[in-house]
């Protein structure tokens, strides 16, 4: 039974996620944060030039002013990070609580990881202001294919230098 701690980690780093995704997005607006706490008008002549539609909106500068086009990129870069390390996670309690092959626990926790993502993404689609995307979803799984890139190469490591 003690083995079984483990699998509290992921769940209450997905109730972290879960709580996260049912705030309003007025709630997580860091545009006015940014805004106060540094100037970031230096980056507007680095940055402008780009430009691209996500989820059916214009990601730019004009578009979203310096302090919205840092935000979109902290937003997912957020997104890559909290999926990493769900993904670390699932590794964790599948690694200590069952008896798989290392391969099987990295694909296993990768699967559990989109999953999450996935439902996720749906919860939101009930959450004030905020919108459900398959494009959030693909962010989700690049921090977990990361992680589990990560986890393949320690492994990797790790029995090479056993040899």
């Amino acid at each position: 039974m003690k083995k079984y701690i483990y699998w509290l980690l992921p769940i209450v780093w997905m109730g972290v996620i879960f709580y996260s995704s049912a705030q309003p997005y007025e709630k997580q607006d860091m545009k006015p944060l940014l805004d106060r706490t540094f100037d970031l008008s230096f980056l507007t002549p680095l940055v402008d030039w780009v430009s691209f539609t996500y989820h059916h909106s214009e990601v730019s500068t004009a578009a979203l002013g310096v302090e919205g086009f840092v935000e979109f990129f902290l937003r997912k870069g957020a997104h890559v990070a909290v999926f990493f390390v769900l993904m670390c996670l699932f590794f964790v309690a599948f690694r200590k609580t069952s008896r798989m092959r290392f391969w099987a626990v990295l694909v296993m926790s990768f699967l559990f990881t989109v999953a999450y993502g996935a439902i996720d993404e749906f919860h939101q689609g009930f959450t004030v202001n905020r919108t459900p995307y398959v494009g959030d979803v693909l962010i989700d799984g690049t921090g977990a294919l990361a992680a589990a890139i990560l986890l393949g190469f320690l492994q990797y490591y790790r029995t090479k230098n056993r040899s």
